[in-house]
């Protein structure tokens, strides 16, 4: 059997460079022998993608996307197809852990300065991955046809109609009808299934390419490279696979303990996961008390929120996004780990953490004056944090950073 299996993958490999691909990204790719937990989040977020794809399909086989049929087929899944309510909750439970992870590995870019030269390419193609998920998450979000789902996309496709000239069409053509309908059902729908993922596969693929081209950075931020055996090898690096591949078992059983929990015990999150709203048939004659997108998408509502002029506060929303691209060219701090920063990037980071999580809270309650203060309030710091990055990420004494890694 082992020669059989043998010539086949040298069969294969005659006419697809299987080895050569096993090698350049698993068994030959050298990653920093220091990876700490915070780098199991690039793994689980591969994870959760192909669990958010392989429930998807299931889901889609039972669901019809219709306004008089969608919510009913959603409930049709949970309480007539076998299985059919733990596929429901592995997707809508993903949904959220995508995005746990996702917010996890961009932190630890952030603080580890994985944005940094050589890896600016590497980050952008990650925050375009970011994007895309952001319009994954939205374009699903329609499609249990709940009353938090039709008013919650109500709200967001009308944001378009404040962009000039061009605004009202754009959230025409978004909606394929006048107000949201079975056309922005339909729409929604092949974006979410077909468009969508095609292009978050294409990005992930680009991502890990870009990154091991330049290779991975780590908590000590040197780079591996420079210091190279005989043989071309990094001094102080380790093959992926198959230390780090058995090393990401770890986390994805933790992981996995935890996502289990979650969709058995609590799949609801107490609305955060799944909105109480949502298990009410969209009325479009029946406004909720209280419209806000799920806890995700937040912390940009409470930045559009916390902007009193309309179009005014699409831009912000919009900035607070696209000013996540500028981090690489912003950042002039020699250092890239925040092990070696000064004590103001450090204090930086933490203003910048509590207000992204400040607006995440006040983006989920009803508009208050206090929520609308502490909204600008957080704002402020948010903006800050970036803009005024090239002038306080040169402040500060640096520590000394150490040209190998040490064996501890």
């Amino acid at each position: 059997m082992s020669g059989m299996l043998k010539n086949a993958l040298g069969w294969a490999d005659a006419r697809f460079p299987l080895s050569k691909v096993w090698n350049e990204h698993l068994a030959q790719y050298y990653a920093p022998k220091n990876f700490n937990w915070m780098y199991y989040f690039g793994s689980l977020a591969m994870l959760v993608l192909v669990n958010q794809i392989i429930t998807g399909i299931f889901l889609t086989i039972h669901y019809k996307p219709d306004a008089l049929l969608a919510f009913d087929s959603v409930e049709y899944i949970m309480r007539d197809v076998e299985w059919g309510w733990l596929i429901r909750y592995m997707h809508s439970t993903g949904a959220s852990a995508f995005f746990i992870v996702v917010y996890m590995h961009m932190f630890r870019g952030l603080v580890y300065g994985s944005f940094k030269k050589p890896r600016e390419l590497v980050w952008v193609f990650g925050m375009i991955i970011y994007v895309a998920l952001m319009a994954e998450a939205f374009m699903g979000y329609l499609l249990p046809w709940g009353q938090m789902s039709y008013w919650g996309a109500q709200v967001i496709v009308s944001l378009f109609g404040a962009i000039p000239y061009v605004g009202e069409d754009l959230a025409l053509w978004l909606r394929g009808d006048y107000v949201i309908s079975d056309a922005t059902l339909n729409r929604f729908f092949a974006f979410h299934v077909i468009a969508i993922p095609l292009v978050l596969v294409i990005l992930v693929f680009m991502h890990i390419v870009a990154l091991h081209a330049v290779g991975s950075n780590n908590p000590e931020g040197i780079e591996i490279k420079k210091h190279k055996d005989e043989n071309g090898i990094p001094l102080d690096g380790i093959p992926f696979h198959p230390y780090y591949s058995v090393k990401d078992l770890v986390g994805v059983a933790v992981f996995l303990f935890i996502f289990a929990l979650i969709i058995f015990y609590m799949p609801e999150m107490g609305g955060y996961f799944l909105e109480h709203a949502n298990f009410v048939p969209a009325d479009p004659l029946k406004t909720p008390e209280h419209i806000a997108p799920v806890w995700y998408f937040t912390p940009f509502y409470a930045v559009l929120r916390a902007v009193p002029d309309k179009f005014l506060g699409v831009v912000a929303m919009a900035g607070a996004i696209i000013v996540l691209f500028l981090l690489p060219w912003l950042d002039r701090g020699v250092n890239k780990s925040i092990r070696y920063r000064g004590p103001v990037f450090k204090a930086a980071i933490i203003a910048f953490c509590i207000s992204f999580v400040g607006l995440g809270y006040f983006g989920m309650q009803p508009v208050t004056a206090v929520g609308t203060f502490f909204s600008r309030f957080f704002s402020i710091i948010y903006f800050a944090f970036f803009l005024l990055m090239p002038w306080y990420s040169n402040i500060g004494q640096d520590k000394y950073v150490p040209e190998r890694l040490d064996e501890k």
